[in-house]
């Protein structure tokens, strides 16, 4: 079992940065591939970029490219995400998640709670 808390959301203007952070407990978490997900009102769950458990490998969805950034501290425990350059069009509930291996990191095992992320325009 792995537990995972995200913290760091909050409003900002458009063209800020926001970081999030999310916790984890439980199992290794050096084991797991890390992975942010987002969900805007009145759409679907989103894959927003994953960091394998290595930290050698990540992937991003098209539209974050060059504005977020995901790292991982496995001393810590922490997985982040680092955005900058904010759109409107990024305000969602950020969901941190865990997979066992970075090949199902679209179907994560375990999941955070959520943060909410809104940015003015």
């Amino acid at each position: 079992q792995v537990q995972l808390v995200e913290s760091g959301g909050g409003l900002v203007q458009a063209g800020g940065s926001l970081r999030l952070s999310c916790a984890a407990s439980g199992r290794t978490f050096s084991t797991y591939a890390m992975v942010w997900f987002r969900q805007a009102p009145g759409k679907e769950r989103e894959f927003v970029a994953a960091r394998s458990s290595s930290g050698r490998n990540t992937y991003y969805v098209d539209s974050v490219v060059g504005r977020f950034t995901i790292s991982r501290d496995n001393a810590k425990d922490t997985v982040y995400l680092q955005m900058n350059s904010l759109k409107p069009e990024d305000t969602a509930v950020y969901y941190c998640a865990a997979a066992s291996n970075i090949a199902t990191m679209k179907t994560p095992e375990y999941w955070g709670q959520g943060t909410q992320v809104t940015v003015s325009s």
